[in-house]
C-alpha cells in the first residue's frame, strides 16, 4: 500500500514560470551551470547549484554553499517569484519529447514507505553524494528536486488524470530545449481524496531516477524525527517531493560505454578474444543494437555488431541477463581489466540522448573504443527491484527528465 499525498507547493508565479525551472543539478557540472544561468537571476540552478554564485575555487561541499542555496531559495519566495498554494494540492506534470508524452502526478511520497520497501530501489548509493543532498535538503528545509518514481499503471488513476487535463486549463505551458512542459493543479478536495485512496491500492512504487536524492530526503526525515521525538507522523518532514509516472508511459534510453584502451591487446587480438564469446559482424555504418543481448562496437573507424553466444550468461538471473551485465562480465572485466566501472578512470558513460556520433567522437579523441547498448526495459527494472537485487552502475537513462524549480516542498 503506497502513500502519495497532496501538499502546499511553492511554485513559480506566472511571470517567472519560464525563468525559474532548470535541469536537474546532476546533469551538468559547475562550469556548465555558470554558463546556463547567465542573464537569468531566477534560474533554479542558483538554488540547486549555489556554488555558481560563489568563488569558482570554493569547495562545492562547503557549508557556505548550502547557506547560499537557502538564501537564494528564500529570496525567490520572498520576492514573489515563488508562490505557495493556500491549500494542499496534487499536480499533473506532462512532458512531450520527440512526439512521445509522459504524464506524472506530483505529490509527496512517504519516508516510511521507503524504509519498509514499498518504494523499491535498484541502485546502490554513494555516501559522498548522499551527504551533499542531505546537507542541501536540511539547510534549505525543503525538497527542491522531485524523485522520479514509477508504478504499474492503474487505469482508474490514469482516467482521473486524463479527465482533469481535458476539463481544466494548464497553469504552465512552455518549451525548453527539446521538451515541452505542461502543468495542471488539482485543487478539488474530493478528486485529491480519490487519488490518494487509489494510490493505497498500488502495491509498490519504484525509483526510476533519483536514488541519491531519495535516500538523502529519507535520512533528513529520520534526523527530524530524532530532533522531534513527539512527532505524530503527519509532519511534512515525514514525506518527500516526488513525481509518479505509470510504467506504460516511460521509456529508458541506452546508456553507452567508452573505454580508454584495449588493455594491452592488439586490435586483431582483441577481436579474436571477443569471438570466443560473441558472434561478430561488420556493420556498413553506425547502427544501434536492434534487440537484447546484441551490442554495437566502434573501434579504429569501424562499427561491428556483437551478438552474445549461448551459455555466456544465465537467462534466468534477472541481473545477469541484463546487457550491461553481459558486457561487464564478458568484456569489460575479463578482457579490458575494468573490475569496478564505478571507480575505474578507464571507462566513461554516455547517455543515449547524445547519439552514436558522440560515441564515435570520444573513441576517436580521448578513448579507444565504444559500445552502444540496447536499452534496459522498465520490466527489467521492476523485476530486479522486486527481487531485491541491484542493477550494475549506469544501467538506465531516462528522458525527458523532470525539471527542478516547478514544485518545492518545505519540511516545516
Amino acid at each position: 500500500m503506497a502513500v502519495f499525498k497532496s501538499f502546499n507547493a511553492f511554485r513559480p508565479s506566472k511571470q517567472a514560470s519560464t525563468l525559474i525551472p532548470a535541469l536537474p543539478y546532476d546533469v551538468m557540472n559547475s562550469d556548465e551551470a555558470r554558463e546556463m544561468v547567465k542573464g537569468n537571476p531566477y534560474s533554479f540552478l542558483h538554488v540547486d547549484r549555489a556554488e555558481i554564485d560563489l568563488s569558482p575555487d570554493i569547495d562545492h561541499y562547503s557549508p557556505e554553499v548550502y547557506e547560499k542555496a537557502r538564501e537564494n531559495l528564500l529570496s525567490l519566495e520572498n520576492s514573489g517569484a515563488l508562490v505557495r498554494d493556500e491549500k494542499p494540492c496534487l499536480y499533473i506534470y506532462r512532458q512531450v519529447m520527440n512526439g512521445r508524452s509522459q504524464t506524472g502526478l506530483v505529490g509527496c511520497a512517504s519516508v516510511d514507505d521507503y524504509i519498509n520497501n514499498v518504494i523499491k530501489k535498484h541502485e546502490h548509493t554513494l555516501a559522498v553524494k548522499e551527504k551533499d543532498r542531505i546537507n542541501h535538503v536540511d539547510v534549505c528545509d525543503a525538497n527542491t528536486g522531485p524523485i522520479f518514481l514509477t508504478y504499474r499503471e492503474n487505469k482508474e488513476i490514469s482516467h482521473i488524470i486524463n479527465n482533469w487535463v481535458r476539463s481544466h486549463e494548464a497553469v504552465y505551458d512552455f518549451g525548453r530545449d527539446y521538451t515541452h512542459h505542461t502543468v495542471w493543479v488539482i485543487d478539488d478536495a474530493e478528486v485529491i481524496g480519490t487519488l490518494e485512496a487509489l494510490f493505497k491500492e498500488v502495491s509498490s512504487l519504484y525509483i526510476a531516477d533519483g536514488h541519491h536524492r531519495c535516500a538523502s530526503a529519507v535520512k533528513v526525515g529520520k534526523m527530524r524525527r530524532e530532533q522531534n521525538p513527539d512527532y505524530t507522523g503527519d509532519e511534512e518532514f515525514n514525506f518527500f517531493l516526488a513525481i509518479a509516472y505509470p510504467d506504460s508511459e516511460l521509456e529508458i534510453m541506452d546508456y553507452n560505454r567508452v573505454v580508454k584502451d584495449l588493455n594491452g591487446y592488439s586490435f586483431d587480438g582483441f577481436l579474436k578474444k571477443l569471438g570466443e564469446r560473441f558472434e561478430i559482424e561488420s556493420l556498413p555504418k553506425a547502427m544501434s543494437p536492434d534487440k537484447k543481448h546484441s551490442f554495437s562496437m566502434y573501434c579504429q573507424g569501424k562499427w561491428y555488431k556483437l551478438t552474445a553466444k549461448k551459455g555466456i550468461f544465465d537467462e534466468n538471473n534477472p541481473v545477469g541477463q541484463l546487457d550491461v551485465s553481459i558486457l561487464q562480465n564478458n568484456v569489460l572485466k575479463p578482457l579490458l581489466g575494468i573490475d569496478n566501472p564505478k571507480t575505474s578512470e578507464r571507462i566513461d558513460f554516455i547517455g543515449g540522448i547524445r547519439g552514436l556520433k558522440e560515441l564515435e567522437r570520444r573513441a576517436n579523441d580521448d578513448m579507444a573504443l565504444a559500445f552502444a547498448m540496447y536499452p534496459t526495459t522498465i520490466d527489467d527494472l521492476m523485476s530486479i527491484a522486486d527481487a531485491g537485487e541491484i542493477m550494475p552502475p549506469k544501467s538506465t537513462w531516462f528522458e525527458p527528465k523532470p525539471l527542478s524549480g516547478i514544485f518545492i516542498h518545505h519540511l516545516s
